[in-house]
């Protein structure tokens, strides 16, 4: 009667806290250069030595420049972050992927990517994210500072055991609807309360089709759904996609594990506190309208109405309309865009460029639009490169850069301007999230470059080759 989230916690549990709290072992620990330099200064403080130093991996993306061409000094917000981030890399011993190495990247693009998560295993970041690798049928848990911490000393986890929901995605995905447009429907059609502080286990024939890459970006936005962490259950999939990446066990461990991971998988008789069922097969292409997650609608849909629904409800949709200028009504498509940018732990690996290179392929970015590509890793650019995907995407009109968070973070100077209208393949449309003032609509990278084609909201099935 275990569920697949039941099996990863049994094995990794260490101990109950005379607070109540469990103690988690952490199989893999992740950093990037925006929490780490608080967290390595307060161990420092402490006085405590890192505990498992070769569990522990550092990255530089949030900070960073995205530019073509970039060095520490090419971001000079971030610039502080990179330094504090090498030094603590350096004085506690950790594998740092520094701007120069050829894996950097994104952390939750490069931890899966490097096979840094396994199935089965725990994982650890301090990013809201972390739970993109439940993809892999990983266990994963962002973390605050003091988590950060703790984890860096000890190589556990403090953690109140989560209550869980699946969600059951039946019937099939209709051409040109992704892992992207089905989380943003799963996120306006649930909501981000039931699932709050959940671990959600995504089942069912649809989510055993996607892809390895399709089920790490609907693991991403568990968060914007409300859940403490996502998980899929790893399968032949996933196993065939992790043989032969650098930290993937290798030989006879590799079989070892193999043997095991084949085991992770609800049983049958498990008890979730909520089950619900979707049908995926009536879906279309999702974008955002409003300035949550949760404003949601198909690409087809018109702007909300609040005229009808009570005071609170009513004035909180006449906020998100007066900031986006929309017009109650309206139909989505056709809103005219300034910007695009395919991008961020959401969706920039290879399978998300070559998504938006199909769109693009003898095209050109309409006029007045700015469009950018900013792969996940070093890894997916330099493959990305290989595969001409780089020249369909410059030729186009878009510009080619390095990789980073870039836009989806606005930490390193990549930000829209004032008033602009982004579409956006991030995972968050928040007031401001990606430049003061700035207006932005979530959607897949297919749904993106056809809006950079248009120069306005579009429906990518018109775009299809």
């Amino acid at each position: 009667m275990k569920s697949l989230f039941d099996k990863i916690w049994d094995e990794h549990f260490v101990a109950t806290r005379s607070d109540g709290l469990s103690l988690i072992h952490i199989d893999r620990h992740v950093l990037h250069d925006l929490h780490a330099p608080p967290a390595f200064a307060r161990l420092q403080k402490s006085g405590y030595p890192l505990r498992r130093p070769e569990l522990t991996v550092a990255v530089t993306d949030h900070t960073v420049s995205t530019l073509p061409v970039r060095d520490v000094n090419s971001s000079p917000q971030g610039a502080e972050f990179i330094a504090a981030t090498r030094a603590g890399a350096a004085r506690y011993g950790i594998t740092l992927l520094d701007l120069d190495h050829p894996a950097q990247g994104i952390v939750h693009v490069v931890t899966p990517e490097l096979g840094i998560a396994l199935p089965g295993g725990t994982l650890a970041c301090p990013d809201s994210h972390a739970c993109t690798v439940g993809g892999l049928g990983t266990l994963a848990f962002a973390t605050g500072t003091t988590e950060l911490v703790h984890v860096l000393a000890t190589q556990t986890l403090a953690l109140r055991r989560p209550r869980q929901m699946r969600i059951r995605l039946d019937g099939i995905l209709p051409q040109h609807v992704s892992a992207k447009d089905l989380i943003l429907y799963l996120i306006g059609h649930v909501g981000s309360s039931l699932a709050r502080g959940h671990a959600v286990e995504f089942s069912g024939p649809v989510a055993r089709a996607l892809p390895v890459e399709a089920r790490l970006t609907l693991c991403n936005m568990v968060t914007e759904l409300g859940g403490r962490t996502g998980l899929i259950a790893p399968d032949d999939t996933v196993f065939s996609w992790l043989a032969g990446r650098p930290c993937v066990p290798q030989g006879a461990q590799w079989d070892a594990a193999l043997a095991h991971w084949r085991g992770l998988q609800s049983d049958d008789d498990a008890q979730f506190d909520h089950d619900l069922t979707v049908d995926c097969s009536g879906l279309e292409p999702q974008i955002t309208w409003g300035v949550d997650p949760t404003h949601v609608l198909p690409v087809s849909g018109h702007v909300p109405d609040p005229a009808g629904l009570d005071q609170s409800a009513r004035e909180q949709l006449e906020r998100a309309l007066d900031y986006m200028g929309l017009v109650p009504g309206a139909p989505l498509e056709g809103v005219p865009i300034d910007r695009v940018f395919i991008g961020s732990c959401t969706n920039a690996r290879l399978s998300d460029l070559q998504a938006a290179a199909q769109i693009v392929r003898g095209r050109k970015v309409a006029p007045g639009v700015e469009a950018a590509v900013v792969p996940g890793s070093s890894g997916v650019k330099a493959e990305a490169e290989r595969l001409g995907l780089d020249r369909v995407f410059v030729e186009a009109g878009f510009e080619w850069r390095s990789s980073g968070c870039s836009m989806c973070a606005g930490l390193n100077g990549d930000e829209g301007r004032m008033g602009e209208r982004i579409v956006s393949t991030t995972n968050r449309n928040f007031a401001g999230r990606q430049g003061a003032g700035v207006r932005t609509h979530l959607a897949s990278p297919a749904m993106a470059a056809a809006a950079a084609l248009a120069g306005h909201i579009a429906d990518v099935r018109r775009y299809s080759h």
